[in-house]
């Protein structure tokens, strides 16, 4: 056996793991989705073809309208928060001492459970003893409002609290991005006599664009597939201001037992982010800006 031959096969000897959790745990259930799909299917009788009924369906349901509407309002709320908050730390935090600790305690937020997290802020919103509404009276002499009860406020009371959670993990990336900019930059444009704001301007923004590029479609990714905190915090209320895409299959497939009509709806929220995916990735070529 020739050398390159032999470098062939232990190539495929260490993706062999990978591959098979793949074709397992992604493809397998990708392509049972689809065929379920189509199917009318309480999740232990006989399974009935429908074609695109349950498609058809969906489109129709007033509550599916009111989860799609309640997850852009959401994705709305906290994915251009997040991103500029985290590019607003991580150009903060770039220079300074100590930059490992700080990294460290903005990350924390971000392995934490999210069932916990969202447990904790429930007693934070809580309109009568919660501390942030306490702080709002005692520092600012304002009444706050009923965070998790009123529904003008559920849906940005949960997106401050992905925020939270996100802001170390989408930190760490644009770190990772300032470090990669070549310090000849700035050397260059201090020579030249521009000002900070005009180094982070024309130097920092356009270079961490393929970043921000990644950032973006993880975040948009990650908002259309919320779940836990409104289920935990809310259950969907109040009259469904917190009612998302996901929470609305869950409810079809876990509590009316319509496991046909829940994956026709998880295979047009797919085809909703995919969509929004290939749209970003075309965008992308105008604004985003590779050194090479």
């Amino acid at each position: 056996m020739n050398s390159k031959k032999a470098d062939h096969l232990w190539g495929y000897f260490f993706i062999f793991p990978q591959l098979v959790g793949l074709i397992c745990f992604a493809l397998i259930p990708l392509v049972s989705a689809f065929a379920i799909s189509m199917m009318s299917w309480d999740g232990m009788g006989t399974k009935e073809f429908v074609g695109f009924d349950n498609f058809a369906s969906q489109l129709r349901d007033e509550e599916f309208r009111i989860a799609v509407v309640n997850t852009v309002y959401y994705t709305i709320l906290s994915v251009p928060t997040g991103i500029l908050l985290a590019m607003i730390v991580a150009v903060g935090l770039n220079k300074v001492k100590g930059k490992v600790l700080y990294r460290l305690i903005y990350f924390m937020p971000n392995i934490t459970m999210s069932v916990a997290v969202a447990v904790v802020f429930m007693w934070l919103f809580n309109a009568d003893f919660g501390l942030i509404n306490l702080y709002l009276k005692e520092w600012f002499g304002i009444q706050g409002p009923q965070w998790l009860t009123d529904s003008r406020f559920v849906m940005p009371s949960i997106a401050m609290l992905s925020i939270w959670m996100g802001l170390g993990g989408n930190m760490v990336l644009f770190l990772a991005g300032l470090q990669g900019i070549s310090p000849t930059y700035y050397e260059a444009a201090q020579i030249d006599g521009a000002t900070k704001w005009q180094q982070l301007r024309y130097i920092t923004i356009p270079l961490l664009s393929p970043t921000t590029f990644f950032v973006t479609i993880m975040s948009v990714i990650g908002s259309f597939q919320v779940f836990d905190q409104s289920f935990v915090m809310t259950s969907g209320g109040p009259a469904k201001a917190s009612y998302t895409m996901v929470y609305h299959i869950y409810e079809m497939a876990f509590v009316d037992f319509t496991f046909g009509k829940s994956t026709a709806a998880a295979v047009i929220l797919f085809i909703v982010i995919l969509a929004l995916t290939l749209f970003q990735m075309r965008m992308s070529k105008r604004w985003v800006h590779y050194e090479d």
